[in-house]
């Protein structure tokens, strides 16, 4: 079972693992702050020793590694580092999908239905019908207002039956992760979105940025999909 470090720690780049196994051209290791593709959210890229990462997923309770390069051998001590530049762009993206999750509830009361992201460009999907008017430049707003407003954001990791019994997860579908999960991870934008999540997430909300959203398209009935893009912040 490899240990996920970032599930604590978001903004740690450089750690030391060893190695458990190894498949062909890929590792697995007995603890790693690579995220693995998972959640909508893309896997990390970086460095392991001499070798390029350029994949990671995740089989069962192992996270394994895709190098490019020379590979260590099972039982070998590496020194893992994150590419920080992407991992912090897809933490601000993470973070600006989970803003715009509470803003449309809290708006409108309706649930996620899809999503995906690459760094600083995401998708969400909605149950929405019709579409308001003027529903694009009014969610950019709010959401815009909400990333200005550094709100904290709290990582928690709580018991399976008191997240069933938590209201404000109930709408993330907290009861579909497996049942052997004793203990729910939750992120919680403080008095806007809590869920249950396993990606990573910036600190504060004004350190995403800003967003823009650069279309809304329907797919199929009472399914509305936004794209946005994250930005710097304006001066």
């Amino acid at each position: 079972m490899t240990e996920l470090l970032y599930l604590r720690d978001a903004y740690q780049r450089e750690f030391t693992a060893r190695v458990v196994d190894v498949r062909g051209d890929a590792v697995t290791l007995d603890r790693t702050f690579f995220y693995p593709t998972g959640g909508g959210q893309p896997h990390d890229t970086g460095t392991l020793g001499a070798a390029r990462v350029v994949d990671v997923t995740k089989q069962d309770d192992d996270a394994w590694h895709t190098l490019e390069g020379p590979r260590p051998a099972v039982g070998d001590e590496v020194v893992g580092e994150i590419d920080w530049d992407r991992r912090h762009a897809l933490m601000r993206t993470h973070t600006a999908l989970h803003v715009l999750c509470g803003v449309i509830w809290n708006a409108w009361g309706v649930p996620v239905t899809g999503g995906n992201m690459e760094p600083l460009s995401a998708r969400m999907d909605f149950e929405l019908d019709p579409t308001p008017e003027g529903f694009g430049p009014r969610v950019e707003a709010l959401v815009n207002a909400e990333l200005a407003a550094a709100r904290a954001i709290e990582v928690s990791f709580l018991p399976r039956d008191v997240a069933l019994a938590d209201e404000a997860l109930i709408r993330t579908k907290v009861n579909l992760i497996p049942a052997s999960v004793s203990e729910i991870r939750v992120v919680d934008i403080v008095g806007l979105d809590k869920q249950a999540d396993g990606g990573t997430h910036v600190r504060s909300t004004d350190e995403v940025g800003r967003v823009r959203v650069v279309k809304t398209e329907s797919k199929g009935k009472g399914n509305k999909r936004i794209r946005i893009e994250v930005v710097p912040a304006g001066p």
